[in-house]
C-alpha cells in the first residue's frame, strides 16, 4: 500500500535559525525550485528517519502573515493554500526564537488565528540559557493549546523530540481552534465584507472557510498591500470599493487598524507568556552590547565597515584570480585540444570559438560568485549584516534607497552579476529594482582590460600634483567615479518616476551574534552557484554562440582554413610560417568585416560617427555584449593582428594609433579614447547581467529597460566627452 506524502512547512522570523533546523531534519538532502510564477526559491527536502513520507518545505522569513515583500507574500499564499499547484500543508512548524519569545509571538498569534495544524520550535535554547533566560515549554504549550518543543538546531538538540513531535501531529492529533484576538466588531465587519464579496457574479473567492476569511481579515488591515491586491485581481474592482467601505467602518469605530492589531496581538503575546519565561539576572549579554556600541558607531563603526568591505573585495579580487586563471587555462588546453583532432572550419570554430568559450564565459565568474556569497553568508550568519545595513541607511536613503543596497552596489565593483543576486537581501521590491537598476553602472574588473588597453595607448605618462600620482592613474580613478557619479541621480529618478511609490523605511531586526553554522554556510554557497550556472548560465552561453554565429557567417572561409593547416603542419621555425600568419590575420580581419557582425558596425557607423568612432569600433561594441573585455580581441583580429592580443599588446597600440579615415585623419586620439571608456563606463554592454536580471525579477520587461536607458546614458555621455574634448 502506497502511504500519501504528508507536507510540512517549516516558517518563521529571519534569523531564527530556521534553515538551520530545516538542513538538519532533513538530513542535507535538498532539492531548490522556484513556486509558480515568481523568482523566489523555494526548498524542499523529506524529513530524514521518517515513519511515512513526510515532504519539508522551508518558507521564506517571515515577521508577520502581512506581506510588504514577494518573499512574505508566497509564504503567506503557501499557509492559505492560495499558491499555485501547492497544497495546503498537513502540518505547520513555526521556529521561534528563544532570547526573543515576545517578538516572535507576533507571528504565532497570526498562525493561531490561521487556524491551520500548528507546532512551535522553540530555537536556540543555547544562547538563552547563556542569557540566563529559563523558559518554561510545559507551561507555554498550555497557554498556547498547541505542542512546544525545546531545541538548538545549530548543535543537534532537541531535534529527535521534534520528530516525534511532528510524527504525533500528522498521525491524527487533535488540533486547537483558531483564535481571535481582535473586538468582535472586528469579526463581525469581516463577516460581513466576506458575504458582500461572495454575492457579486464575478468574485471566486468562495465565503465561509477559514482561509478566506482571514485573508479578507488581512485585506482589511492591510491597506494598499498584497493580499488586497490580489483579491481585487481575482474578483473585479467592485471588491474595493467593497474592502475600502469595510476598513473606513472599522476606523471610524476602533481607531487606526495597524495600531489596533499591534496592541491586541502583543497582548495576546504576554498572556501567552505568563509562567513561562524567567529572567535569572545574569549579564552574559553585555558582550553582545559592547559588541553593538562600537560595530554601530557613527565613527568606530563606519571606519570598521569601511575596512571591512575593502578586505572582502580584495579578497574576492585576489583570491578569485587563481581559480579564474586555473578555468581560462583549462579553456585554452580544450581548445588546443580540439584544434588538434579537428581540421580547421565551421565545425571545429564552433566548438573552440562558440561552445568552449561560452561555457568558459560561463564558468569564469563561478569563483567571484562563490567567495561573495561566502562572505554575505558569513557576516549574515555571524550577525552583522543587518548591523552594516543600520550604519549606511542614513547614506543610502538619500539615493531613495535602503542600507541594503550598499552591499549589492560594492560587490558590482567586481561584477555585477553577483551584485544583482545579492540584491535578493532587499524585502522592498522598488528599492530591490532600483538597486539592480545602477549595479552595473559600477565599474566591473571587466572593463579593466579596455581602460588600460586605452589609457596606455593615448594618455600621456605626465606627473601631475607635484609628481605624486600620474594621469594615467587620474584618467583610471575618473573612469571609476563616471559610474558612481551618475548612479546617484539616476537612482534619484528612478525612484521618483519609474519607481515612484511611499519610501519605506529600514525595519530590520538586530539578531544575536553567534559563531556561523559552516554547513549552512556551504549549501547557500552552493545553491547560489547552482542557480547562477543553470539559470543564468544557459541563457550566456546561448548568448555566445549567437555572437559567434554573427562573427563567423557568412564567408568563404576555405582560405583561411587552408592557412591555418599549412601552420598547424609545417615544422616549427619555418620562415615562410610568419608570411602565412600575417596572411592569416589579414584574412580574418577581412572575414569579420564581411561578417553579419561587421556588416552590422557599418549600418551603425553613421550613429557612432559622432562619439569619434568608426565601423571597426562599432563591430568592437557589438561583439563585446558577452562581455566587455571582448572588445580587445575584436579588434585585433579587425586590424589584422589575430584574436589573442590583450591590453597590454604594443602591436594592437600601435594600429589604434596608425588607423585612420578615408580621408587620412587618425581615427584616435584622447577624446576618443575617452568617448569609448566612458560608453564602456555608463551602458549595458554584458549579456551575463542582463540576463542575470532578468532571472531576478523574472520578466524581461526590466533588463530591457535596463538596456535601453544605459545605452542611452551611456551614448550620450560618450557624445559629450568627444565633442568637448575636441573643442581643446
Amino acid at each position: 500500500m502506497v502511504q500519501t506524502t504528508r507536507r510540512v512547512v517549516l516558517v518563521g522570523n529571519p534569523n531564527t535559525g530556521k534553515s538551520t533546523l530545516f538542513n538538519v531534519l532533513s538530513g542535507l538532502s535538498v532539492r531548490t525550485g522556484n513556486y509558480a510564477g515568481v523568482t523566489i526559491e523555494k526548498k524542499v527536502g523529506r524529513l530524514a528517519d521518517a515513519v511515512f513520507p513526510v515532504e519539508l518545505i522551508d518558507l521564506p522569513g517571515t515577521y508577520s502573515l502581512n506581506p510588504r515583500s514577494p518573499d512574505e507574500f508566497v509564504a503567506v499564499q503557501v499557509l492559505t493554500g492560495e499558491a499555485a499547484h501547492e497544497a495546503v500543508p498537513d502540518l505547520v512548524v513555526c521556529v521561534v526564537n528563544a532570547t526573543l519569545l515576545r517578538r516572535n509571538l507576533f507571528l504565532v498569534s497570526q498562525l493561531r488565528e490561521l487556524g491551520c495544524p500548528l507546532l512551535i520550535a522553540v530555537n536556540m535554547m543555547d544562547a538563552a540559557r547563556s542569557r540566563g533566560l529559563t523558559i518554561n515549554c510545559k507551561q507555554m504549550a498550555a497557554n498556547l493549546g498547541v505542542p512546544v518543543v525545546a531545541i538548538s538546531a545549530s548543535k543537534r538538540e532537541g531535534i529527535d523530540q521534534l520528530r516525534a513531535a511532528i510524527h504525533e501531529q500528522l498521525a491524527g492529533a487533535s488540533h486547537a481552534a483558531p483564535i481571535r484576538p481582535f473586538p468582535r466588531y472586528f469579526y463581525a465587519t469581516s463577516e460581513r465584507v466576506a458575504e458582500q464579496l461572495s454575492s457579486e457574479a464575478d468574485v471566486k473567492l468562495a465565503a465561509g472557510t477559514e482561509v478566506n476569511r482571514f485573508l479578507i481579515e488581512r485585506a482589511l488591515l492591510d491597506a494598499g498591500g498584497e493580499t488586497e491586491r490580489m483579491i481585487i485581481k481575482r474578483s473585479g474592482e467592485r471588491a474595493k470599493s467593497i474592502i475600502e467601505s469595510g476598513r473606513s467602518e472599522l476606523k471610524q469605530s476602533l481607531g487606526e487598524l495597524n495600531d489596533i492589531e499591534c496592541e491586541n496581538r502583543y497582548a495576546w503575546s504576554r498572556e501567552m507568556l505568563v509562567g513561562v519565561l524567567s529572567d535569572e539576572g545574569r549579564e552574559s549579554h553585555r558582550v553582545t552590547d559592547w559588541l553593538d556600541s562600537v560595530l554601530t558607531h557613527r565613527v568606530f563603526g563606519l571606519a570598521i565597515f569601511a575596512g571591512l568591505m575593502l578586505l572582502i573585495f580584495q579578497c574576492i579580487y585576489a583570491w578569485s584570480s587563481v581559480p579564474m586563471d586555473a578555468i581560462a587555462s583549462i579553456q585554452g588546453y580544450l581548445s588546443s585540444l580540439v584544434e588538434g583532432l579537428l581540421s580547421p572550419g565551421i565545425l571545429r570554430s564552433l566548438i573552440v570559438d562558440g561552445i568552449i568559450a561560452g561555457v568558459g564565459g560561463v564558468l569564469i565568474f563561478l569563483p567571484q560568485i562563490a567567495l561573495l556569497f561566502l562572505f554575505l553568508a558569513i557576516l549574515e550568519d555571524f550577525g552583522y549584516m543587518a548591523r552594516a545595513a543600520f550604519l549606511v541607511d542614513r547614506m543610502m536613503s538619500l539615493l531613495g534607497l535602503s542600507g541594503k543596497s550598499f552591499l549589492p552596489l560594492m560587490s558590482s565593483f567586481a561584477c555585477a552579476v553577483p551584485g544583482v543576486m545579492a540584491t535578493r537581501v532587499i524585502e522592498n521590491p522598488r528599492d530591490r529594482l532600483a538597486t539592480i537598476f545602477v549595479a552595473p553602472f559600477m565599474s566591473c574588473s571587466a572593463r579593466l582590460p579596455v581602460y588600460l588597453l586605452l589609457i596606455t595607448a593615448f594618455v600621456p605618462a605626465t606627473a601631475v600634483i607635484g609628481g605624486l600620482v600620474s594621469l594615467r592613474g587620474l584618467v583610471l580613478l575618473a573612469m571609476y567615479f563616471v559610474g558612481v557619479i551618475v548612479a546617484i541621480p539616476t537612482a534619484w529618478l528612478l525612484k521618483r518616476t519609474v519607481l515612484r511609490g511611499e519610501s519605506s523605511p529600514l525595519v530590520l531586526e538586530l539578531p544575536e551574534y553567534k559563531w556561523p553554522d559552516w554547513r549552512v554556510i556551504g549549501i547557500r554557497v552552493f545553491d547560489a552557484c547552482k542557480a547562477f550556472v543553470i539559470r543564468a548560465g544557459t541563457m550566456i552561453f546561448a548568448a555566445s554562440i549567437v555572437i559567434w554565429a554573427a562573427g563567423y557567417l557568412p564567408g568563404d572561409h576555405s582560405r583561411q582554413r587552408e592557412l591555418q593547416a599549412l601552420i598547424e603542419t609545417s615544422e616549427p621555425g619555418l620562415a615562410q610560417v610568419a608570411i602565412w600568419q600575417a596572411e592569416l590575420q589579414v584574412e580574418s580581419g577581412r572575414l569579420l568585416e564581411g561578417s553579419i557582425l561587421g556588416r552590422l558596425g557599418h549600418i551603425i557607423e553613421p550613429a557612432v560617427k559622432p562619439l569619434g568612432w568608426d565601423w571597426r569600433i562599432g563591430v568592437g561594441a557589438i561583439a563585446s555584449f558577452p562581455a566587455r573585455e571582448v572588445i580587445i580581441a575584436t579588434l585585433g583580429t579587425v586590424y589584422s593582428l589575430g584574436g589573442d592580443v590583450d591590453e597590454e599588446s604594443e602591436g594592437l597600440m600601435d594600429a589604434l594609433r596608425s588607423s585612420t579615415w578615408p580621408d587620412g585623419r587618425p581615427v584616435y586620439n584622447v577624446p576618443v579614447a575617452l568617448s569609448i571608456m566612458v560608453f564602456f563606463a555608463l551602458c549595458a554592454q554584458c549579456v551575463s547581467t542582463l540576463l542575470v536580471m532578468k532571472r531576478e525579477t523574472n520578466s524581461w520587461r526590466w533588463p530591457v529597460f535596463s538596456f535601453v536607458y544605459m545605452t542611452t546614458l551611456a551614448y550620450l555621455g560618450a557624445l559629450l566627452t568627444y565633442q568637448i574634448g575636441m573643442q581643446f
